[in-house]
């Protein structure tokens, strides 16, 4: 199938697979990582959270959520440590309180969906 005639038979066999592959140029770590924080975002109450804390300059308590949220301690908890593990939030201790912060990459991705939904209002 080497053979060459007015083209080259291994050449359209290249070209066919090339325009015929899909892919992307992230890494499989890359989307692994990105799935992970879009999932983390991907629940009302995990979502309403992430909002809440970007909003707070000083971070916030997670015993200030449950009201908030309308949610158990149990919910709360549970969307606390998945924002955390997708590297969304930080958060300190301070006596047996901990406090949570947005990340850049958080409020990036809250400001660029305002600046899609502002868009998109147009």
């Amino acid at each position: 199938m080497t053979q060459k005639s007015n083209g080259s038979v291994a050449s359209t066999a290249s070209r066919q697979r090339s325009c015929c592959e899909a892919g992307h140029a992230l890494t499989e770590e890359e989307l692994a990582a990105d799935i992970q924080v879009l999932a983390a975002m991907g629940n009302e109450t995990r979502y309403e959270a992430l909002r809440f804390i970007a909003e707070s300059d000083t971070g916030v308590c997670g015993c200030e959520l449950q009201p908030a949220l309308g949610v158990t301690q149990g919910a709360v908890s549970q969307a606390l440590s998945r924002l955390y593990a997708a590297g969304l939030l930080t958060r300190r201790k301070e006596g047996r309180w901990r406090y949570y912060s947005a990340t850049p990459q958080a409020q990036r991705l809250l400001d660029v969906l305002d600046a899609t939904r502002q868009s998109s209002d147009d």
